[in-house]
């Protein structure tokens, strides 16, 4: 397992990789190229600069977050090829600078979505929150709130550009539904498979976040039964998983240390993080620190879940608190420095017991012999 950090950038991110570097048994960072339009393929130069700054902090960029899909990819009009020949350009550019994975996801319009990018929580610091009945009417509404929470910056998956005209981006989502988003990544990802073979690149695909339909947008990845159905329609180890805790936990019927057990093989990256339910019909969450007693998802049974089955890929600390009233914190939302920090830590901590305990055959853990 490797233990890894998401960094926006120097330009864009108040956390430098000198303090990333700082943080006990950190291999790398996942990165992205934040100012090229989505479906355009990334330009070389940039590709190589950035790892070459990362590779001089010291730090590894074996994995990236994300490369995003064109909305016509997910309509599946007739433009898609197009924006498909530039991800495997994408593709093979990110291979010959030793990007091994690319997380990313399928969710129509809105990457991601919270109704709250601050709430305060009881012991004063601050986290993302989601609360049914505050999603607004309209989605333009949406965008405005996500905008105005977002300490002014550009959050991924809410690119102002593409925003801009939401109704009419609405519009063209008319008649997709779960089963023709299905067959769109499922076309999208057999025209990929052998560009992702030849630079050996897994896909790691995110879970929808949340995992439940917006303004009626369609979900496909957020439930056990239709992550096993794409993994069976593309069948190649090079189609994997992103196991988000926080996205699939949320999702109350999810039953992860389960989940992870049947995908053995086919998860690339992990990221770990912990949501607390707050109504009895369990729709409603906020984020909490990393430990398992503050929120919902059992970090031990994940983790030990992972270590069972061999797990050896990429993990990072998923989200984190505000904490600590300190200056860096006022950054990306969900992304501060000193609460991922201290995930970080947790999660190292308990793969080390597990990995020691595993040696040694002790038994309170489990039979964790391989």
């Amino acid at each position: 397992m490797k233990m890894t950090f998401r960094w926006y950038g120097s330009e864009n991110d108040q956390i430098t990789l000198e303090d990333i570097r700082q943080i006990p048994g950190m291999s790398g960072v996942v990165p992205a190229i934040w100012d090229e339009p989505v479906g355009a393929a990334w330009p070389e130069e940039k590709i190589k600069a950035m790892v070459e700054e990362i590779h001089a902090a010291g730090l590894e960029a074996e994995i990236v977050e994300s490369v995003n899909i064109h909305d016509d990819i997910k309509i599946g009009l007739p433009s898609r090829d197009e924006y498909i020949e530039n991800y495997k350009t994408t593709i093979r550019r990110l291979s010959k600078y030793g990007v091994k994975a690319i997380c990313y996801n399928f969710m129509p319009v809105f990457d991601w979505l919270r109704t709250d990018l601050a709430m305060k929580l009881e012991d004063g610091s601050t986290a993302l929150a989601y609360v049914r009945d505050l999603v607004p009417e309209s989605a333009e509404e949406m965008v405005k709130q996500m905008e105005d929470g977002a300490n002014g910056k550009v959050l991924p998956g809410w690119e102002p550009e593409r925003l801009a005209n939401v109704k009419e981006l609405f519009a063209k989502y008319e008649g997709v539904d779960d089963k023709k988003l299905f067959d769109n990544l499922v076309y999208f990802l057999e025209a990929i498979m052998p560009t992702c073979e030849e630079c050996d690149v897994k896909m790691a695909i995110h879970p929808d976040d949340p995992p439940y339909s917006l303004f009626g947008l369609p979900r496909i990845v957020n439930d056990r039964d239709n992550i096993k159905a794409l993994l069976d329609a593309v069948d190649t180890p090079y189609n994997g998983l992103t196991f988000c805790t926080g996205s699939l936990g949320s999702k109350p019927t999810n039953d992860l240390p389960a989940m992870i057990r049947e995908f053995t093989g086919r998860i690339v990256f992990a990221h770990v993080r912990n949501i607390k339910f707050m109504n009895e019909a369990k729709t409603d969450f906020h984020e909490s620190s990393h430990l398992s007693a503050d929120g919902d998802v059992d970090m031990y049974e994940v983790l030990k879940a992972l270590y069972e089955t061999g797990f050896d890929g990429y993990m990072r600390p998923d989200h984190g608190r505000a904490i600590w009233h300190h200056i860096a914190e006022i950054g990306n939302p969900g992304y501060s420095l000193f609460d991922r920090a201290l995930g970080a830590m947790y999660l190292n901590s308990m793969w080390e017991t597990l990995t020691k305990d595993d040696e040694r055959g002790v038994a309170h853990f489990g039979n964790l012999a391989k």
